[in-house]
């Protein structure tokens, strides 16, 4: 499905679109740090808690002890817990009083790293329904799905269904990165199952760095290591999807994109990751050539 815009929608992107996308992004990644404690475990820190839901974890019972002292803007993750099979065991047991308890939802049985670095070996590990509700640093690979040889992407559509973003615009392929994974690896095994890219194709896609997203958040905090990818594309392919997460895909045009991105129709991360393309492309003002 081929989607473009009128002339008289055409003249509001370029600068000016890349105006309210800035300005759409701004006022959906509010941080406050003083609202926030530094998360850590061994002195390092693994992620950003919100105050208010320090007060609930040391409230509950279920895992005595979760939380050290607070000093200098800071806490300790299990102090007493001294290796990653103690700590991911206690951390199994508060995920789920979480979710019983209704602070988290969404659960996908799936654990993500406790860690202050993607290189880092992980202190622990945790449902990836709670990282966000304790501020962890997590980690997605992100990818641009470009049509080679066209001024054209492909974009999804979230599911309804999904319980973050649900029914917003992402990119072509986008998903966490759990614990043992990598970019790659994780980029490869999202594009099988968003879009039915297959592995040989998925793994040329190309390296174009990491963003990091820190906002707040209603499930807590976001502080995400995006690993960014762009893939060019055969004209003639068309994605389907596998695994139930993507409502529709769509083959769009820079000017037409530009302009679901400052309508804040498209997730903050797949935003950030759209526009780096299109910026490292010269396709952030209207009518610049074809490939």
């Amino acid at each position: 499905m081929s989607d473009t815009l009128p002339d008289s929608q055409v003249r509001d992107t370029g600068v000016s679109a890349i105006s309210r996308i800035t300005g759409s992004l701004a006022a959906r990644s509010p941080f406050d740090a003083e609202a926030h404690l530094r998360l850590t475990v061994e002195g390092r820190q693994v992620g950003w808690l919100p105050r208010a839901h320090a007060g609930i974890l040391r409230a509950q019972e279920t895992v005595p002890g979760v939380l050290g002292d607070s000093y200098g803007g800071s806490v300790a993750l299990l102090p007493s817990c001294g290796d990653f099979a103690a700590r991911s065991a206690a951390l199994a047991v508060l995920a789920r009083w979480l979710a019983d308890a209704g602070h988290v939802r969404g659960w996908r049985d799936e654990l993500f790293a406790v860690t202050p670095a993607l290189e880092t070996p992980a202190f622990a590990t945790i449902e990836r329904a709670a990282a966000r509700f304790l501020g962890l640093l997590t980690f997605a690979s992100h990818m641009n799905g470009v049509i080679a040889g066209e001024r054209a992407l492909w974009i999804s559509r979230r599911s309804a269904a999904k319980a973050v973003d649900p029914g917003m615009w992402d990119n072509l392929v986008a998903g966490g990165m759990p614990h043992g994974s990598d970019p790659l690896a994780t980029l490869v095994r999202e594009c099988d199952e968003e879009s039915g890219i297959p592995p040989a194709l998925a793994r040329c896609a190309e390296a174009h760095g990491v963003i990091e997203v820190l906002r707040e958040i209603p499930e807590g905090v976001q502080w995400e290591a995006v690993y960014v990818y762009d893939l060019p594309l055969p004209p003639d392919f068309e994605p389907h999807n596998r695994d139930g997460e993507v409502a529709e895909h769509r083959r769009i045009e820079p000017e037409a994109l530009l302009a679901i991105m400052a309508d804040g129709a498209m997730t903050v991360d797949a935003t950030l990751v759209t526009l780096d393309a299109l910026i490292r492309r010269g396709w952030s003002v209207p009518g610049t050539p074809r490939p």
